[in-house]
């Protein structure tokens, strides 16, 4: 005798089109609630971190001083903190471990010599590149 299995056709309910939407809603609320804050933090980190670079290599300048007996030219920049400018026997670098760090957002640092207040400045142009600004796109700098 042959049993035969009964298949009953099984109703698979699977969601709607408006319940899919109140969920793409909920994420997209949240999404816009968490990332400016996420972002905010970003750019806080980065300014941050061009500060500590600055001072990096405001204690390397200061070193160099010490060693020379005066701070890298303006024609040297620095540059002379990890290579023995020309002449120089004096120089007891290098005076970083790596090269000269780029910014948070891939510029070069500016050296000046003299400062507008002070012996020295190394400055971060901000976000923007540019001389001025504000929050993000601030000079970020410190003289020496």
């Amino acid at each position: 005798m042959k049993t035969s299995v009964c298949s009953m056709p099984r109703r698979v309910r699977g969601f709607t089109l408006m319940e899919l939407l109140v969920v793409v809603v909920i994420i997209g609320l949240l999404v816009a609630l968490v990332a400016p804050r996420y972002f905010q933090q970003i750019g806080k980190s980065e300014r941050t971190a061009a500060a500590n670079q600055i001072d990096a290599l405001r204690k390397a300048t200061d070193s160099y001083r010490m060693d020379m007996g005066r701070f890298p030219r303006a024609e040297e920049g620095l540059a002379a903190l990890v290579q023995r400018p020309d002449g120089d026997a004096r120089w007891n670098g290098p005076y970083l471990q790596k090269a000269v760090p780029l910014d948070p957002w891939g510029n070069a640092y500016l050296y000046r010599i003299p400062g507008a207040s002070t012996d020295y400045e190394i400055i971060s142009l901000g976000k923007d590149g540019r001389s001025g600004g504000d929050g993000e796109d601030a000079d970020i700098g410190t003289g020496g």
